[in-house]
């Protein structure tokens, strides 16, 4: 299970009615029944009709107009905490992922990347030598961790996290130069958390209560596993010490902000701004040079320095030993995984039973620092044909076009900054499919019967090919994602935009369906990650991805008002009582959300050169449109998961993505929303921005 883990990001979730909506198209539109020529995957145009609840009035509740009738009767399979259009896909290239391991894996005449995937797939699914291991494959880290008898030696051990997947309470990776993309840089900040986010340590509701109570008993476990005695007093001891880590980070939405998070320092002058560590013992752990860092989070690294200087050296070893257990459980014995799962997946997660073991092989073996792009290189040649990749190529351009024209109309930008914002818009580089450069594997050992050997050769060539390339000029050509991802990501630095191949299917982009269904589905997705360009933190890089403020301060206030106001509309919204959304630390999703479905809409309407779009279904061309982005977003969770993602993620729940048309004026007049349907909001109140 994952973890709360230090990693540099990409720059990347109720009101019913009973009246029946109002679908009637204008008089003005064409009439027709046709759909496109082939037949779309879902429905007639691109949209499964059929789950709609056509009883929930759309001004009400969009997400269960859209969804409702899906929502209600879906049954959550036992392995899952959430499901939804993200889901379906992801298992649709799980599957798709599968058959090309078993293919390869059943063959003999392999060339060399083949033999890299099965054999690390084989000795993944090897449960028969694992359960005869136990702990055996880590027993030389609890040795080493139970041998730690000064702080240099657990400074030595921090400083190996990337190796052993132990938390650290400071911790980073290398990134890029944010005032020179050109060259990489090592961010540093806090982490060593085991729960998801640090209110769920410092917040004193019954609910968090009964997690915190939990995740004792699980460490205790855990350490009984490893041969440990008094499980119970060191497991407190060890929630103890992670809650005074949890005092010492900054809140979420403060970790977004890049003006805070922007400190570099040279490394000369690292030990007498951040004394009390030993730097030179830490940075050897990795073999990076480390001539200049960032430290994204200064005050926290203090705290952290603090905390390991003055903690218990006993206490300390006990939480090495059980975050050594716990992050490596699924490379280990069945009793350990279970162990692991019984907490990080059902306690926390409402999950109630694991993934099958060949998706958590294939989620294992499928990451951009694993096997990813070797099996994605057969993922692309299979299931991605050059045709997507073209029609994709036309709408981010017919994207950009709209967010340019957009731009020329804006009311509250003035034209100094307006110059900038379409230097940038035109500086956009988007990358589509897979990259244009595959990963090499020359070098790469991997055992098709010792599963923790593989791990550790994967990350030590991993991170030898980022030492070999510290110094040198950044790679354009790198991408954050697999192809057989399902997924999009926008990168400041290189100012790009990134969308994989198993993106780019139903209901997101399906070359047979509606031109509405399109727009309002990878469309908007498209516009949403151009919107990361221009979201309250990502408006602080410029064409060049270089981080500078390239606005007149008038026009930057007019902008941090209206993102102020989005924030307070999405903080208003409570999936769980008591528990809202974070509209602040979700204000950049929120952007890219509210912004993306403007660019998608105008860039649908340009499409349509003048005319009227076609009824199909009896729907006009902008219910198609809305209804398609809405049902992208359709999902259900568990309540742990929901909550999950209330106070540790960066995107609002589905459920409130859908409602994001509630601040556009088409979104009314399509679905004739009134004073007083419950998302109704006063054109005074409705944000935008892009």
């Amino acid at each position: 299970m994952k973890k709360t883990l230090i990693a540099a990001t990409l720059a990347a979730t109720f009101l019913a009615g009973c009246s029946k909506p109002e679908t009637t198209a204008p008089k003005t539109a064409v009439e027709t029944t046709t759909a496109p020529a082939e037949k779309p995957e879902l429905g007639s145009f691109g949209v499964d009709l059929t789950a709609r609840n056509e009883a929930v009035k759309p001004g009400d509740d969009f997400f269960m107009y859209a969804s409702g009738t899906w929502y209600d009767t879906y049954v959550m399979p036992a392995d899952k905490t959430r499901y939804g259009a993200f889901s379906g896909l992801a298992e649709r290239s799980e599957e798709r992922v599968k058959e090309i391991i078993e293919e390869i894996a059943a063959r003999d005449d392999l060339n060399a990347e083949e033999q890299l995937i099965a054999d690390f797939y084989n000795a993944y699914m090897d449960t028969e030598t694992l359960n005869k291991l136990g702990v055996a494959p880590i027993k030389p880290l609890l040795t080493e961790i139970n041998d730690v008898s000064s702080t240099d030696d657990l400074t030595k051990l921090f400083g190996q996290a990337w190796l052993s997947g132990v938390n650290s309470p400071i911790g980073g990776g290398m990134w890029f130069n944010r005032l020179d993309p050109n060259k990489y840089e090592m961010s540093l900040g806090a982490g060593g958390l085991g729960l998801p986010d640090r209110s769920y340590y410092l917040e004193d509701s019954e609910r968090f209560e009964k997690t915190r109570n939990a995740y004792v008993a699980h460490i205790a476990q855990m350490l009984e596993l490893a041969g440990v005695d008094n499980t119970t007093k060191r497991a407190q001891a060890i929630l103890a010490l992670e809650t005074k880590i949890a005092q010492g980070h900054w809140p979420r939405e403060k970790r977004r902000n890049r003006d805070l998070t922007l400190n570099q320092i040279k490394r000369s002058e690292l030990n007498s701004t951040y004394p009390g560590f030993n730097w030179d013992l830490y940075f050897a752990q990795t073999g990076y040079k480390v001539p200049q860092l960032n430290v994204s989070q200064p005050e926290p690294i203090k705290a952290m320095i603090e905390l390991i200087n003055q903690e218990d050296l006993a206490v300390w070893k006990d939480y090495l030993t059980y975050h050594a257990l716990s992050s490596n459980a699924e490379l280990l014995s069945e009793d350990v995984f279970n162990t692991n799962f019984a907490f990080y997946g059902k306690e926390l997660n409402g999950q109630q039973e694991p993934r099958p073991r060949w998706k958590r092989a294939i989620s294992q073996m499928s990451s951009t620092d694993s096997l990813g792009f070797a099996i994605g290189k057969v993922y692309v040649a299979r299931y991605f044909p050059e045709s997507s990749k073209q029609q994709m190529s036309e709408l981010v351009e017919n994207l950009r076009t709209a967010l340019g024209e957009r731009i020329d109309n804006l009311d509250w930008m003035g034209a100094e900054t307006k110059v900038n914002a379409r230097a940038k818009l035109a500086a956009f580089v988007p990358k589509i499919g897979y990259p244009d450069v595959w990963q090499s594997f020359d070098g790469l050992t991997i055992s098709k019967n010792d599963l923790m050997a593989n791990i550790r050769n994967t990350r030590e060539f991993f991170q030898a090919d980022s030492v070999a390339k510290e110094l040198e000029k950044t790679d354009r050509n790198r991408w954050g994602m697999t192809p057989q991802r399902v997924n999009a990501y926008y990168n400041s630095s290189f100012n790009e935009i990134v969308f994989p191949a198993a993106i780019l299917q139903p209901p997101f982009f399906d070359p047979n369906a509606d031109a509405a269904v399109n727009y309002g589905g990878i469309g908007a997705v498209i516009g949403h990650e151009m919107g990361h360009g221009f979201d309250d933190q990502g408006s602080k890089s410029d064409a060049n991805g270089v981080q500078r403020n390239w606005w007149t301060d008038s026009d930057r206030a007019a902008f941090d008002a209206k993102a102020d106001q989005l924030a307070e509309q999405y903080s208003k919204y409570e999936p769980i009582e008591g528990n809202f959304v974070n509209g602040r630390n979700s204000l950049g999703e929120n952007i890219g959300d509210v912004g993306g479905l403007s660019m998608a809409y105008h860039a649908y309407k340009l499409s349509l050169n003048g005319k009227e779009a076609p009824i199909i279904d009896g729907l006009t061309g902008d219910q198609r449109f809305f209804l398609a982005w809405a049902q992208v977003w359709k999902e259900k969770r568990t309540e742990q998961s929901m909550l999950n993602q209330l106070r540790g993620g960066t995107h609002a729940p589905g459920r409130f993505r859908a409602q994001a048309p509630r601040n556009h004026d088409a979104w009314y007049k399509a679905f004739n929303v009134q004073p007083g349907d419950a998302l109704y909001l006063p054109e005074d109140q409705r944000v935008r921005i892009w």
